[in-house]
Parts: C-alpha cells; structure tokens; sequence
C-alpha cells in the first residue's frame, strides 16, 4: 500500500501527515458513487482552473467538498467512540506515533537488500 492506513482504519498516512478516509462502513454502491462524483469534480476544478473561471472554479470545489463530506473525508466523523479528530496533523504529533515508526521498520525489513533478507 503506498500510503499506510492507521490500524483503526481511521486515517491514511500521507508525508507525515493524517489524512481522514472514507467510511469504511459504506455500501459499495454508495462509495463508487461518491467516488465518481468526487472524481468529476475534480476534472471540473481543473478545468476552471484552465479556464480561469472563477465562478466555475468556486462551484467546484463547492462539489470537491460535498463528495468528501458524503465519504466521511470531512465534515463530522464517522466514528462513534468519542475519539478526536486528528485530520491533517502530524502523525508524529498523534497516539499514532508509535504504530507509525513500527510500519516504517517493518517496511524496511522488507525493502530488497535489508538485513533481513
């Protein structure tokens, strides 16, 4: 996996950084179609980008938005345990500290060339 997710399946990794996933408890239907949505607004984004519309441009990322929220990405979280959320902070920062630098040594134990090989 190029970007790990967190053992809760809360978050993936990104550069050091948190970045909340998608509800993992949505109907596959559901997710595709967020997804799609989620991915044409984004060509929309750099279209209007290209365009230099403005308007288009806000309406985009207006839609760019309510994908997310509908995956879980943002807006409030779908968890239900109490826990905070720790979208984009540095996992180093986080109760993830730990579990991260564990996934770093593991994955080095199996790049080609490791001493554990």
């Amino acid at each position: 996996m190029k970007h790990p997710l967190t053992p809760d399946k809360r978050y993936l990794v990104v550069r050091g950084r948190l970045w909340r996933a998608a509800n993992p408890a949505l109907a596959p239907e559901v997710r595709k179609a967020q997804v799609d949505r989620l991915m044409t607004a984004r060509r929309a984004v750099r279209n209007a980008l290209q365009s230099g519309d403005d308007e288009s441009l806000a309406r985009a990322r207006n839609e760019v938005d309510q994908a997310k929220v509908a995956l879980g990405e943002r807006g409030p979280v779908w968890w239900t345990d109490g826990a905070p959320d720790l979208n984009r902070h540095l996992v180093k920062n986080t109760p993830y500290a730990a579990w991260i630098e564990c996934h770093r040594n593991e994955r080095e134990k199996l790049k080609p060339g490791s001493e554990g090989h």
